[in-house]
């Protein structure tokens, strides 16, 4: 399942490189992407693990950048 996300108050491109970098290592997880320019982010990840692997996400962006909201 792939789905895009709105990212609200993410303040640098280098935070964004290291969620996308965190996100990538998730078990289950086949791609991702966060984008600093676009304040979007998209995860692909295996259907059935869908929500806890999102659960996994807002808990690294919150720790890289805890002013950045998901908005889902």
């Amino acid at each position: 399942m792939k789905k895009k996300f709105k990212l609200e108050d993410l303040d640098c491109a280098n935070c964004a490189a290291k969620m996308e970098e965190a996100i990538k290592k998730i078990e289950g997880v086949n791609d991702a992407n966060v984008s600093f320019m676009t304040q979007k982010m998209m995860v692909d990840a295996v259907d059935d693990k869908f929500d806890d692997i999102m659960k996994e996400v807002v808990k690294i962006c919150a720790k890289v950048e805890p002013d950045c909201k998901i908005l889902m």
